[in-house]
Parts: C-alpha cells; structure tokens; sequence
C-alpha cells in the first residue's frame, strides 16, 4: 500500500468516525472477506459506504459487503432501476446519477438472473421536449442500452392511483405502473443541493415516479415527501455521491457548467431509505435532523435516522 493510499485511509476512517458511518464504534476497512455467500441475511450490514473508487468498482464492492445482487434480484424477476434524470444534464454538473453506475447495476441484475431491467424518470418539464434531452444529454440513456435495459420514455408512461396509508398531507398519488407491476425496485439518486429541501438524496428522488410533483410543492414538499414513503419503499437504495453538487441545486447551471461541484468519489448503499439519506447528508456536510423530511420520514417510523443505531461498514478502495 503507498503512502497516499494509507492516508487516504486514515481520513476514511476519521470521516467515518466523525460522521457516525459507524457501529458499536468499529470500521471495517480493507477487508475482502467480510461476507461470504454462505451467511445469512442476518450478517448483512444496514448501510455500506464505499469511498476513493470510480463508480462501477463502488458498486461492485458495496453489493459484495450487502451479500451481492442476488439478495436483491431472483432469477425470472422484473427490475426497475430508478435513476435521477430530472435535468438536461451532462454527468459532469452532478445534477443526474452517473451513467456509469447505471450501467453497472443494470449488468448486475442480469448476472443475478433478472428477466427485464427497465429504467425511467419523470423528468421536471416533460412537456418541454425535455424528456428525450434529459435521457441523452445526461449519458444514462446509452449507458442503459449498452447494459440491455430498457429504457421508458415518458410518453408511454401509465399511473395509477393508490391510497397512501398512514399519510398526513399526501393522502393519495399517482404511482407508475412499472413500480406497481414489477419484483424489484432500485432507487439510485444523486447527492445534490436542493433549493426548497435543502438536499436531494433517496426520498426525494421517489418523485420521479409520482405523475404529479407539482401537488408536493402546493402541499407542502417536505411532508409529502416522507408521505409517500409510508406507500413504497424501494427494495434497495443506492446514493451516487462521486460529483456532488453543492450549490445551484437541483438542476444545476443551465449553461452546463459546475461551479461548486465536488469530486467525494462515495457510494452509500442501504435498504433503509431513511438511514441512507442521513449517511448521504453527513457526506454533504449537514446534519439529518436540519433536513426536515428526514426528520418527518424517521418520526412516521419508516426508516432509521440514527446511525449510530446501525450496522454500518466502510470500505476505502
């Protein structure tokens, strides 16, 4: 190991120790061993961070440390994969998920059996021409195909309204039938400033599959945003967190440029879409009880907040 690897370790270790990406006050770094195939579901962590790695090499070491794809994906099963495609983007802004990773989760569900993978966003301003731009311009779309997935666009989209149990502002929505109809559910935003929620990370990406936004926004967004989590939860959530856009939130500068984007070069990986979201916005640098549909999500019991409460493993490539 050199020298810069050994530090970049060491601050790893520091950075998950400050930002409680820790269990029971222990780090796992550097191993290769932790899961075998042979343990049970019982030995999977609650959240796996994976930090200093391109985003396909993250990936692959964080669904090892969860027990891989196939604790996910059954053979036969169908998969949507839910990236963040809300803006014309080019991957650079950190506005979208990375292509890269979408590909790479695509070929995962494959390998672990899947039938179909199929992958869509209700981008913002569809009515704009922005959905075939959107899909282009932020490279998820070829990198989708080239992984087999079949890509949605939002003229084929189809709803159907559900009732939300427990809600308290949300009390119904408009849910795409590909989320209703399908086995499996992979939930992959993007870490990014959000100018009304502070952050846009897991919850708020659950939008992207709600025909209606706009009613959020007259409602009250942080609400509703945890609301409609009482309905669905994704069978897995994985944050990108490689460009991560730190102001100018949440499409970014319509010029294409970044003027606050940092290269974290993380991945977090969770079934819980609450504690993911609160890891996610240590990374960012805010705490998760200053992102009030956070809060609301963790008081309405969907998920945990507390990560100190977690079985958390960090691993730095």
């Amino acid at each position: 190991m050199t020298s810069t690897q050994k530090t970049d370790r060491r601050e790893f270790l520091k950075k998950g120790l400050s930002l409680g990406l820790v269990a029971g006050g222990a780090v796992i770094l550097g191993r290769t061993d932790f899961l075998q195939a042979k343990e049970t579901a019982a030995t999977i962590p609650d959240l796996v961070a994976v930090k200093n790695g391109e985003p396909d090499a993250m990936f692959k070491k964080a669904m090892s440390l969860m027990g891989g794809m196939g604790q996910f994906v059954k053979k036969g099963q169908t998969v949507v994969v839910k990236p963040n495609i809300g803006f014309p983007r080019k991957p650079e802004v950190g506005a979208t998920t990375n292509p890269l990773l979408i590909k790479t989760i695509i070929e995962s569900c494959y390998q672990a059996g899947a039938k179909k993978v199929y992958v869509f966003d209700n981008v913002v301003m569809p009515t704009s021409g922005n959905s075939q731009n959107c899909y282009k311009i932020s490279g998820i779309e070829d990198a989708a195909k080239a992984a087999g997935g079949i890509i949605i666009p939002v003229d084929d989209f189809s709803y159907k309204q559900v009732i939300i149990p427990g809600a308290k502002t949300l009390k119904t929505a408009e849910i795409h039938r590909l989320i209703l109809d399908s086995n499996v559910f992979i939930n992959v935003p993007v870490l990014k400033h959000h100018s009304s929620t502070h952050l846009s990370i897991a919850m708020k990406n659950m939008m992207g599959i709600v025909k209606n936004r706009m009613e959020y926004h007259l409602s009250g967004l942080d609400q509703c945003i945890a609301d409609f989590c009482l309905y669905k939860k994704p069978s897995l959530n994985i944050v990108d967190a490689y460009r991560v856009l730190m102001s100018h939130g949440p499409a970014g500068p319509r010029d294409g440029t970044a003027p606050n984007v940092e290269l974290k070069k993380t991945l977090l990986m969770s079934r819980d879409i609450v504690a993911v979201d609160a890891a996610a916005t240590r990374i960012f640098g805010k705490n998760p009880e200053d992102i009030e549909y956070i809060k609301i999500a963790h008081q309405q019991k969907t998920g945990n907040m507390n990560l100190k409460e977690l079985k958390i493993v960090t691993y730095s490539m």
